[in-house]
């Protein structure tokens, strides 16, 4: 069973930079074929797409969070960090880790993010 755990700060300050890592057990990262993905859930709002990073370490943004995103993995603690750079008040959201590209198999609980002064 693969479980996944969302982990970093529950309160950022405007134009800081957020990083959240995700720690991944009951499965490797670098697994041929599988991705590792960021999403996103402002309240009130659908779920929004950030970026995934391949087996292979290939990463793929969401174009309107690309100039911002930066996605990174340590692939001896079996963990991916994302890095959203220059945050305002409409990134605060739940953020979620997950396992696929597009549809996603596996999901971690979810870690709060407000963005605040």
């Amino acid at each position: 069973q693969v479980q996944l755990q969302e982990s970093g700060p529950g309160l950022v300050k405007p134009s800081q930079t957020l990083s959240l890592t995700c720690n991944v057990s009951g499965g490797s990262i670098t697994t041929n074929y599988y991705y590792w993905s960021w999403i996103r859930q402002p309240p009130g709002k659908a779920l929004e797409w950030i970026a995934y990073i391949g087996s292979d370490d290939t990463t793929v943004y969401n174009p309107s969070l690309k100039s911002r995103t930066s996605l990174s993995r340590d692939t001896s603690k079996n963990q991916f960090t994302l890095q959203l750079n220059s945050v305002a008040p409409e990134d605060s959201a739940v953020y979620y880790c997950a396992r696929g590209a597009v549809g996603y198999d596996y999901w971690g609980q979810g870690t709060q993010v407000t963005v605040s002064s």
